[in-house]
């Protein structure tokens, strides 16, 4: 049975199980606008030849120095934005209860987010961080504005909620996913405070918690590996995964002393592995553009992705592929289906940019991309 037949009838027999899961993500917010680089305007509006790749932008910016440079972006669209944010609504989309803890407003939920606390329960603790999404066909640079998520700490959480209501936000979570650490100079207290105070108060019940760096380069090896360790005492209390782009994976395996190695089907089983085994967490899931890689304990798994050449949005990939990978955690799914699971959300979006329903997973994988 080929992975994507496999993966729709493990998702169907999983589906009567959909309603009851429930999820909290946080912690971050953001306020995305995403924008095309223009290289040469010819006229008003869309009347303009792009900068297409990244290089391409750092030859124009290099050429200024010593000078100076006016460039335009091109305002596509503005929407909700931060790891959390948009893995809560791609879980959402496909059914499963949420509540949202991060920075959305301080005042007042910030507009942008008002849709989405419409449909979900929302936790708000501080005005959103901004960011400029440049989009190009070989990546995105993100360029970020996020004083505010100073004020994300776990005091504040426990200020808004008191240490009842962290409890009860905690105790019926099946998943409970904590996202962008590299934005957050709290998060590692947080984490710990998470697992001294919070956790251990807990009913004993199956949880997963899904963990995203978010390109940790800017954070020194020293704040990768101490967060790295704080993870791994979150499996006294459930199931860990750390969910890596390949940038990322390659940066995390680096700093924990491994040889460098590139982005083959065995490069990426044995980089997922090598973390997973060092760090002794449950699952470690790699996923570059072009294929998806897992190790557990039960060994490692590799699927190519239904890759596209000409993405509708890039912004947001990763964040879909995470909500995808868990879900299928959350259902109980194989780990081969959920690689699966995560390729299909993350594909159907770059195509539509729109978050896929659940029938909208079924109909991916009944039709996978050749």
């Amino acid at each position: 049975m080929e992975f994507p037949t496999q993966a729709l009838a493990e998702l169907r027999q999983a589906a009567p199980h959909l309603p009851a899961k429930r999820a909290v993500v946080g912690l971050d917010g953001f306020v995305d606008t995403i924008v095309t680089p223009v290289a040469l305007r010819n006229g008003q509006g869309e009347d303009f030849e792009p900068i297409n790749t990244i290089t391409e932008f750092g030859e124009r910016v290099l050429q200024a120095a010593g000078k100076s440079a006016n460039i335009e972006f091109f305002p596509r669209m503005d929407k909700l934005g931060g790891n959390g944010p948009i893995m809560a609504n791609a879980l959402m989309a496909h059914g499963v209860a949420m509540t949202y803890v991060g920075a959305l407003g301080q005042s007042a939920i910030h507009p942008v987010f008002q849709d989405f606390a419409q449909q979900a329960k929302v936790i708000s603790i501080t005005d959103p961080a901004t960011t400029t999404a440049v989009e190009f066909t070989d990546g995105k640079l993100m360029l970020g504005q996020m004083r505010c998520l100073d004020d994300v700490t776990y005091d504040a959480l426990e200020t808004k909620l008191g240490a009842a209501g962290v409890d009860e936000l905690l105790g019926s979570a099946d998943l409970i996913s904590l996202v962008n650490w590299t934005m957050i100079p709290n998060m590692t207290e947080i984490f710990r405070r998470l697992v001294s105070d919070a956790l251990p108060r807990l009913p004993a019940k199956e949880r997963f918690f899904f963990f995203d760096l978010a390109d940790p380069q800017k954070r020194s090896r020293e704040d990768l590996l101490e967060v790295l360790a704080v993870i791994g005492e979150f499996g006294q209390f459930g199931q860990v995964t750390l969910g890596l782009n390949l940038k990322e994976a390659q940066q995390v395996h680096l700093a924990l002393d491994f040889h460098t190695l590139g982005e083959s089907k065995e490069d990426l089983q044995k980089i997922a592995a090598d973390i997973r085994e060092r760090l002794n967490y449950a699952t470690v899931v790699v996923h570059p553009k072009e294929s998806a890689a897992c190790a557990t304990a039960d060994g490692t798994s590799w699927i190519p992705g239904p890759y596209v050449t000409k993405p509708v949005i890039t912004t947001g990939a990763g964040d879909h592929f995470n909500a995808g990978f868990s879900l299928g955690q959350m259902l109980g799914l194989s780990a081969t289906s959920c690689l699966a699971l995560g390729c299909t959300t993350s594909g159907h979006y770059v195509r539509t940019a729109q978050s896929p329903t659940f029938e909208d997973l079924e109909t991916f994988l009944a039709n996978w991309p050749k």
